[in-house]
């Protein structure tokens, strides 16, 4: 046996047997851990930050460009972050343990559901080492034991942040393995982890497409995952143009590297003379680069033409594909072709149009006159997310602490016999 694979199968025997622990602690118990974590970083920060600095250093003798370096990089703001992280998800309600769906039988007994854990969590990740406290604040909350393996380039920030995890663990006398940090950067570690379904309940991949892509192809252990955030914004004939106007602005460039950016434009055939004009010109004085549908290069000269393949791309840059539709069927049609199944808003006044939108846009957020920069688990009120799901079975959307979760039956009988 591999020295990476015997790692590997310590970590996940070490996490198993944790996991059994964390599932009997009580919320009292985890929110007091969460709040000695906050202790332990923010006395830490002089380390943190020396330990991102390596990170840093590192990084930049690889070449690492300008944007991978800011996600790197653990600024005073980030720290902060993390601690206000921690704090929130403390004041969160616990999951753990709630009876719901209590009914009599007509044989006597009552049926009902609990919400347990998951188990073991492994997370993979790339860069944001702050992903560290995420993940691990809400693996802990809802009575989960986790495997945390961090990007290589991150080793030296993942494995500082690790050590005050660990220390505000041990100070309220939860295992220290309950949130265990891989210290390899031996890539051999992520295929061990995901192959070792007797130790892992779950895994969630966070990063980009090749990561994730390969994490579900070779995975052993069931995956929580997106693949891609085509979103898209369509502008219905019934539209604000205000509204219309400042939803698809703050869709496009509000940020542009997250997966619930705008990536598409749809705007109905009636609604293109007034809106794209002016939005076309806001966007090219932003830096975004447009490309655009035949009667979207008419209306808007000087822009590129859009290929067959721009409308299945996630950009995550400045650049925006714009398609001038029919009306709703065509976008719904085009979205549901061509989308993700992430994030899709409509921008509409017609009641009836937008429900239908809801209905039939098969994404995991559907949105009325709303950016889609707000599929988020923050803003959702899930507190800090572990990501956000485009699968249909287990959680679909952001997921927050009930996606870390599942359901048991729980029968309630006093000498109940079935005859």
């Amino acid at each position: 046996m591999s020295d990476i694979k015997q790692q590997m199968q310590l970590l996940g025997q070490q996490a198993r047997t944790a996991s059994r622990v964390m599932a009997a602690a009580d919320t009292r118990s985890k929110n007091a851990a969460l709040m000695a974590i906050v202790q332990s970083i923010d006395s830490a920060r002089t380390t943190l930050a020396l330990a991102n600095n390596k990170d840093l250093v590192a990084g930049r003798a690889k070449g690492l460009d300008a944007a991978m370096l800011d996600r790197l990089e653990l600024s005073p703001k980030r720290v902060d972050a993390m601690v206000a992280c921690l704090q929130q998800v403390a004041t969160l309600n616990d999951p753990i343990g709630e009876i719901t769906d209590m009914r009599y039988m007509p044989s006597g007994i009552q049926v009902g559901r609990m919400r347990v854990p998951l188990g073991v969590v492994g997370i993979i990740y790339e860069s944001r080492p702050n992903v560290t406290v995420e993940a691990a604040s809400l693996c802990l909350k809802s009575g989960n034991a986790t495997i945390l393996r961090g990007g290589s380039e991150a080793i030296h920030s993942n494995t500082a942040i690790a050590a005050c995890i660990t220390q505000g663990l041990l100070a309220v006398g939860l295992p220290a393995a309950a949130v265990q940090v891989v210290a390899t950067t031996d890539r051999a570690a992520v295929l061990e982890l995901i192959t070792m379904p007797e130790y892992l309940d779950v895994i969630v991949p966070r990063g980009g497409k090749g990561l994730i892509e390969h994490i579900s192809c070779n995975a052993k252990v069931p995956v929580i995952k997106h693949l891609d955030g085509i979103c898209h914004v369509y502008i219905d004939d019934s539209a604000d143009p205000v509204k219309a106007f400042n939803i698809a602005f703050n869709a496009k460039t509000h940020r542009y590297g997250v997966c619930n950016a705008m990536e598409t434009l749809l705007v109905a055939e009636s609604m293109a003379t007034v809106i794209l004009p002016k939005l076309s010109a806001a966007l090219i004085n932003a830096g975004v680069e447009i490309r655009g549908c035949p009667n979207t290069c008419k209306l808007v000269p000087g822009i590129k033409k859009a290929n067959p393949e721009d409308w299945h791309t996630e950009y995550l840059a400045p650049i925006l594909s714009i398609k001038v539709v029919s009306g709703l069927d065509a976008a719904i049609d085009h979205i549901n072709t061509f989308g993700s199944q992430h994030t899709d808003s409509i921008v509409t006044e017609d009641y009836a149009r937008g429900r239908r939108f809801l209905r039939e846009v098969d994404s995991s957020s559907v949105m009325i006159n709303a950016s889609t920069r707000f599929a988020d688990g923050f803003e959702y009120g899930l507190g800090a997310e572990i990501g956000i799901s485009t699968d249909k079975i287990h959680a679909r959307g952001p997921v927050g602490l009930e996606g870390l979760t599942s359901q048991k039956y729980i029968v309630l009988g006093d000498g109940h016999v079935r005859v």
